[in-house]
Formats: structure tokens, C-alpha cells, sequence
């Protein structure tokens, strides 16, 4: 299969300019460092950092930012389109003409419960149980080795491999000798659509109500979600995140890597918390907050964002 790339920036509604030898190339996509002449790539980067990368690579596509085209030539044989956002444009592209799904099966090694309820195009990997009562969306990609408890997933998510969803949240009562009981954990984990959950995750389930996970969220590896948790739509939460029970966290939040929100905070909508921060208080809506204690540093225009988002871009 081969693709027009100004075709297909075209009908995607880009606009665009392009600079050198455009062809249609076949549909083969690589990393700027790695590519062959007859590869796709794209340049997420500004300024020199932009230009250093793009006049070492032997990609004969490269989707660039608007903000270089002025200051780079492609070479011989080579085309670069420059446009607002090239690497959503590469990864619509990849996805159009690499939808290569595995087929569509349940592990014999998987278990489920009698009561639990599974979605049609479902894959259940080897040792995965999906336990009394749980629900499985429709077309959802559930790893290996994956517990679900207590809980209810949404249509097209992936749950990746050592995942554990759905067991008690950490909850105690003392005694006035010290000893512990457990507080009563009778809620569910309620998982929206479209969401994605890297391996070796963690959610508790709602101790007297639910933990919910909103549409389209997705959690890195290693992420770790206490009892009670409400995450909205779209946020992004990267590898190590950890949020405390009761927490509310808005819309298209960003949380850096090993970031903490400690229990009974609400952070806003379009937050950004930076790498290793420890917030303990409530985040306003578009907020970006920092360092332990997280503070606000929104209006200090010297900050490095570029370190605080540590693993966004790659």
C-alpha cells in the first residue's frame, strides 16, 4: 500500500507547505533518527534542536513544525511538509495505514466468572480472571495476567498486562488498644470508554462509593489509583503517578512522572502537574504546578516545561 502524504494532510484538514521532491511513498513509518529514504517521519521540535535532528536523518518524509520553515532546506530526494502539529499528523497517518489488530480472541488460560459479562471483539489474555459480576465493554484488549473485580469497563479499552482492578482500598479504623479494622469497601471501579491502562497498574475500588475513571483517560505503567478517586475525560497520567482516596481530578489533566496528589484534594481541568511534585491542596482549572510542596508556577515564564512534562513527547 502506498500514501500521498499532501493527499492525506489534505483530507485530514491540515494546512500545510511543503519544500522538495514530493512522492507517494509506501506506507512505512520510522523514527527520525532511524529512518530509510523511503520512510515517513516527523520532527516534533523547534529551532536548532529541530534543525540538528532533521539535517542528520535519511527519512525522505518529514512532517515538521510551521516554525522552522524558513530555516531548513530538505536535501536531495527529500520532502519536509511543514504544519501546526506534525506529530498528531504522524500518528493519524500511522494509525490509517497500520491497523494491524490482532484477532479477536479469549484465552483458554483466561478465567471468567459465570455472572461476569464480556462484549463482542473482546481479547482476554492467559491468566487473566475476570471476576463475579464484572462487565466487559465491547472490543476491548484486556492483557495478560490481568485481575478484574468489582468493576465496570467501558467499549474499545485496553487494560495491559498485571493490571489489578477492582480490590479494597487501604482503609483502617482503631481501636483503643490500636488495633485495626478494615473499613467496609462495598463500591465498584467504573472504567468509561476509550480508556487506556499500562501494565502493572493499581485501582481500588470505592469503599462506600465508586471509583470512576472517565472516557478517554489514559494511565501509564505503574500508576496507582486509591479508593473513591473521580478522573475526567482525556487526562493523561504518566508512569509512577500515585493519586490518594477522594481525590477529583478534572478534565485533560497531565500528571508528571512520579507525581503525587495526596487524598480529599480536587485538582481542575487542564492542570498540568510537573514531574515529582507532591501537591497537597486544591489546583485551580488550567493551573501548572510544581515541586514539594507542588506551588503554582503558571506566571513564572522561565520555567523549563520542557522538564516538568518530563515524558510526554518523545
Amino acid at each position: 500500500m502506498t500514501i500521498d502524504v499532501s493527499k492525506e494532510l489534505n483530507d485530514l484538514g491540515y494546512e500545510f507547505e511543503s519544500k522538495g521532491s514530493s512522492k507517494v511513498y509506501e506506507a512505512k513509518f520510522s523514527s527520525i533518527t532511524d529512518a530509510n529514504p523511503t520512510d515517513i517521519s516527523f520532527c516534533y521540535y523547534d529551532g536548532d534542536k529541530a534543525i540538528n535532528y532533521i539535517s542528520r536523518s535519511n527519512a525522505g518524509i518529514i512532517l515538521c513544525k510551521n516554525s522552522i520553515r524558513d530555516k531548513i532546506n530538505p536535501k536531495d530526494g527529500q520532502c519536509l511538509y511543514f504544519l501546526e502539529n506534525p506529530r498528531l499528523a504522524f500518528v493519524q497517518l500511522f494509525h490509517k495505514y497500520n491497523d494491524t489488530k490482532d484477532v479477536r480472541q479469549i484465552s483458554q488460560c483466561a478465567i471468567l466468572h459465570e455472572s461476569a459479562k464480556v462484549g463482542k471483539d473482546c481479547t482476554i489474555g492467559a491468566y487473566s480472571v475476570v471476576d463475579k459480576d464484572c462487565i466487559v465493554g465491547d472490543n476491548c484488549i484486556i492483557g495478560n495476567r490481568v485481575s478484574l473485580r468489582n468493576c465496570v469497563i467501558g467499549n474499545n479499552c485496553i487494560i495491559q498486562s498485571g493490571t489489578v482492578i477492582g480490590e479494597d482500598g487501604f482503609a483502617y479504623e482503631r481501636y483503643e488498644n490500636n488495633e485495626l479494622l478494615q473499613f467496609p469497601h462495598i463500591g465498584k471501579v467504573i472504567i468509561g470508554d476509550n480508556v487506556e491502562i499500562c501494565a502493572n497498574c493499581s485501582i481500588a475500588r470505592g469503599s462506600l462509593s465508586n471509583t470512576i475513571i472517565d472516557d478517554g483517560t489514559k494511565l501509564d505503567a505503574l500508576v496507582h489509583i486509591a479508593h473513591n478517586v473521580k478522573i475526567g475525560k482525556n487526562c493523561e497520567l504518566t508512569a509512577g503517578t500515585v493519586i490518594g482516596g477522594s481525590t477529583v481530578v478534572g478534565n485533560s489533566t497531565w500528571t508528571g512522572l512520579n507525581s503525587t496528589l495526596k487524598d480529599n484534594i480536587r485538582v481542575g481541568n487542564n492542570v498540568i502537574v510537573g514531574a515529582g511534585a507532591m501537591v497537597i491542596k486544591d489546583v485551580e482549572d488550567k493551573d501548572i504546578v510544581a515541586g514539594v510542596p507542588a506551588k503554582s508556577i503558571k506566571n513564572k515564564t522561565s520555567t523549563n516545561l520542557t522538564f516538568l512534562m518530563a515524558g510526554q513527547k518523545d
